[in-house]
């Protein structure tokens, strides 16, 4: 116990919650370490159990324990303080300015002197006190590092403070490099900035109370959230168990009823076909018996039994519906429906939405063959920037270049099902994003429309809006990253804002007939006012 103070400060035996040391030491489960009446007193005074360190809460109040070894360390700790101030010449604590006289065993410095930049111990400050010619010094509270106040180029005292520039002066400084300048000795300085201490303190605890406010405020908010979603999360999933109940239920009765139905029609069915076999076997005799007749030679019995053999006994045929019962194809169709319906609730949702979207997450690579000529590609494929210092004929033709605007198609093509992906615009002020058909112009002007096959999005002179629409979509907030999520065969193409998972623009009802490419236009560098590059970010995995 005696190495006790070389190995730990005092601060280690500090309470932090009366910033004292360690009285009774407990701790609790999560580790921390108090005093004992300090926690139970701050749990008495709350509803919840919690740590005031690292906040975990505990659903009921913990059992103190008695932390021996911290409890030992700390006494242990009080009496090595307690026998450091009571003993001459002991050795100094790190917050004291040893004095700069002693030789051996360094007394506690009481004054320092800013003539002889030097510390004194109350021994070795008495001639200070005695001799007439030291008296006039300037002595002050122990003050470290005493060099600090030296002028590096003079060696002299800074005892000036020159208020354009801000800096500590000696008087030689002043005569050589600060003439003119509005220099005051430090005292001068010290008062007029002390005076605003006042003012200055008012605005720190201002502050100070404006930030714990806040700090109230947001805690209140992340509990409230808490609770809320917990509620939120049990009423759904009550909700969710009943309607997985119900369409449960309603599962077993139409498979009842179904077969129910096909067991009446089986029955029904067994019976007409045991009628008609019968019949037929009646017929066949009657058949046989007719064609016996017509060889007999017995006119009289011929005509008397002809009549009765050649005309059946009048029966009708039974009529038995044995058809589909057509109410379980509708039934089908509405349930097809409702699932439908739950999908489209569900994806009212953002988060599940963007979810669902990032599912068909593609992976691309802007296509070189494809890019203007001042369009510079990323050695990965995935960052594009246009810069105006880049000649035309420093690049190959190719016939699927963009000649004509800075565009560029990414090598994926697709011609089927959904596909995904996302787009950093930020720090950009124009800019075009979407799909194009294969067929695109690409060696005359045209304009990037549904017509001419390009259905995008993009921001021009603080507009955004749709290829589709003329009409600008209004965002409350600036769009820092894109998402674009396409529907082939639904012919639908979604833009979403990536941050806040919210869709800001659509283009329904399309005709894809052909390959459709995902593009890219960075548009003009404008003098470096739009040289952001367009960056084809990862999309983050779903689970």
């Amino acid at each position: 116990m005696a190495s006790a103070s070389s190995l730990l400060s005092g601060e280690s035996f500090q309470c932090s919650i009366c910033l004292d040391m360690f009285t009774h030491t407990v701790t609790i489960q999560c580790g921390h370490n108090f005093c004992s009446t300090c926690i139970s007193t701050y749990w008495d005074s709350g509803d919840t159990c919690q740590c005031p360190m690292c906040k975990q809460k505990f659903s009921t109040r913990p059992e103190l324990r008695v932390n021996t070894v911290m409890s030992e360390l700390a006494d242990e700790f009080k009496k090595l303080v307690q026998v450091k101030a009571s003993t001459p010449g002991r050795q100094l604590l790190e917050v004291d300015v040893p004095c700069d006289i002693c030789s051996e065993i360094k007394e506690k410095a009481v004054k320092s002197c800013l003539t002889c930049l030097t510390s004194f111990c109350e021994s070795h400050l008495e001639p200070h006190r005695r001799v007439a010619r030291l008296k006039g010094h300037k002595l002050l509270e122990p003050v470290k590092n005493l060099d600090d106040r030296m002028c590096k180029t003079h060696n002299k005292m800074t005892e000036l403070y020159c208020l354009k520039e801000q800096a500590f002066i000696c008087l030689l400084c002043f005569i050589a490099d600060h003439k003119g300048h509005n220099v005051v000795p430090l005292e001068e300085q010290y008062e007029k900035v002390a005076a605003t201490k006042d003012k200055a303190q008012a605005n720190i605890q201002k502050l100070l109370q404006t930030r714990i406010e806040k700090i109230a405020k947001v805690e209140n908010i992340l509990y409230v959230s808490q609770v809320d979603s917990e509620k939120e999360e049990k009423a759904a999933v009550q909700v969710f168990t009943e309607f997985i109940q119900f369409i449960q239920a309603s599962q077993d009765e139409l498979v009842e009823v179904i077969e129910q139905r096909h067991s009446a029609i089986k029955q029904k069915g067994e019976e007409f076909l045991k009628e008609l076999r019968r019949e037929v076997t009646e017929l066949k005799s009657r058949s046989s018996q007719l064609e016996h007749l017509s060889q007999s030679e017995d006119h009289y019995h011929f005509l008397q039994s002809f009549p009765t053999l050649s005309i059946p006994p009048h029966k009708s045929c039974p009529d038995t519906d044995l058809g589909p019962d057509l109410s379980f194809q509708a039934t089908r169709g509405h349930l097809t429906r409702l699932k439908q319906r739950v999908e489209e609730i569900m994806e009212e949702i953002p988060d599940i939405r963007m979810k669902r979207m990032r599912e068909h997450a593609v992976d691309l690579t802007l296509d070189p063959d494809t890019a203007f000529y001042s369009l510079v590609i990323s050695e990965n494929g995935k960052q594009v920037t246009e810069e105006d210092n880049i000649e035309e004929d420093e690049i190959t033709d190719n016939p699927k270049r963009f000649d004509i605007c800075c565009e560029v198609l990414a090598k994926e093509g697709f011609t089927t099902g959904k596909f995904s992906f996302e787009v950093q615009v930020k720090g950009k002020i124009s800019w075009i994003i979407g799909v194009a058909r294969e067929s695109v112009e690409r060696k005359k002007n045209t304009s990037a429309s549904v017509e001419n096959g390009y259905w995008t999005f993009s921001l021009y002179e603080g507009e955004y809006k749709t290829s589709a629409d003329s009409k600008p979509e209004i965002l409350k907030e600036e769009l820092q990253k894109l998402g674009v999520f396409v529907d082939y065969n639904k012919g639908e193409v979604s833009f979403y804002n990536v941050d806040s998972k919210s869709r800001i623009g659509c283009i329904t009802g399309c005709c894809f007939t052909e390959k459709l490419y995902p593009y890219f236009c960075p548009q003009w560098n404008y003098n470096e006012r739009n040289s952001a590059p367009l960056i084809i970010t990862p999309v983050p995995q779903t689970r």
